[in-house]
């Protein structure tokens, strides 16, 4: 009987919280929507100096390549930033220019989308452990 209970009141007790969420990601969207060609502008030349590594040919080679992958990742980030109850916290990060622990559960969250898992499946992994292992060279 506690069970049915507490399966019963949790909506009600959670119904305030996700409200004042939704709230918040619905009022906060179009302020990152205008943070956004930032963010992809920042994404796309990350790409291009670390993929090149000071080759000056290559960063050239790289433009749209890296252009074409900074549009959908830009659109994720945004996305999973409004979406999460750490909307706020992240875009004081962002103006800031820090990058903090609520960034990264966005990162993650993102990344896991972008590569087909589900959404928290990357938050256990530290980001620096995630950084390494596609950094690394394959043979």
């Amino acid at each position: 009987m506690p069970a049915l209970l507490a399966n019963l009141l949790a909506p009600a007790l959670l119904a305030p919280a996700l409200l004042a969420n939704a709230l918040q990601a619905n009022l906060l969207l179009p302020v990152l929507q205008l943070l956004r060609p930032q963010l992809e502008q920042r994404i796309k030349s990350v790409c291009v100096e670390t993929a090149a590594a000071g080759n000056g040919n290559l960063a050239a080679q790289l433009e749209e390549p890296c252009a074409q992958l900074a549009r959908p990742t830009s659109k994720c980030l945004v996305e999973e930033t409004a979406e999460s109850p750490r909307s706020l916290a992240v875009l004081g990060e962002m103006v800031r220019g820090d990058f903090g622990a609520d960034s990264e559960v966005v990162v993650k969250r993102c990344l896991a989308r972008m590569l087909g898992l589900p959404a928290n499946s990357l938050q256990p992994i530290p980001l620096k452990e995630l950084v390494q292992g596609f950094a690394k060279p394959r043979r």
